[in-house]
């Protein structure tokens, strides 16, 4: 009993180092992406609180959302944040890599404003029928 609680704990740092080198790694390639001039928008990733009722078998138990800020210097519209949310989404692997780390909730927002939009993960998996 006591031996299976520590393999939990020691499970539970794996999985947070996971995520945090998955958002170090994206935010350097958006870094290198906009410096080259491949990407019009600067993009940030970091661990939000997430949507609790996107919550699957996989979420992790806290801190279950990848948010991403684009840097314009201006408001975005829904249409642009929806457009960024649609290119993150259509990366499959990324997408399924977010859903086995513990994250349920993708969420875009821009340098400005109050409000962004944000999607269930687990509905864009494409699963085997």
């Amino acid at each position: 009993m006591f031996s299976n609680t520590w393999n939990n704990i020691l499970d539970w740092f794996r999985d947070r180092s996971d995520r945090s080198r998955l958002v170090r790694s994206f935010n350097e390639s958006a870094r290198n992406s906009f410096v080259r001039g491949v990407a019009p928008t600067l993009l940030k990733a970091k661990i939000s609180k997430g949507e609790s009722s996107y919550k699957h078998q996989f979420s992790n138990w806290l801190n279950t959302g990848f948010r991403i800020q684009a840097f314009t210097g201006r408001q975005l519209s829904r249409d642009e944040l929806i457009h960024i949310g649609k290119v993150i989404l259509n990366d499959e692997t990324l997408v399924r890599k977010l859903v086995v780390l513990g994250w349920d909730t993708l969420e875009i927002h821009g340098d400005e404003g109050t409000y962004g939009c944000r999607w269930q993960l687990k509905d864009h998996i494409p699963l085997p029928k």
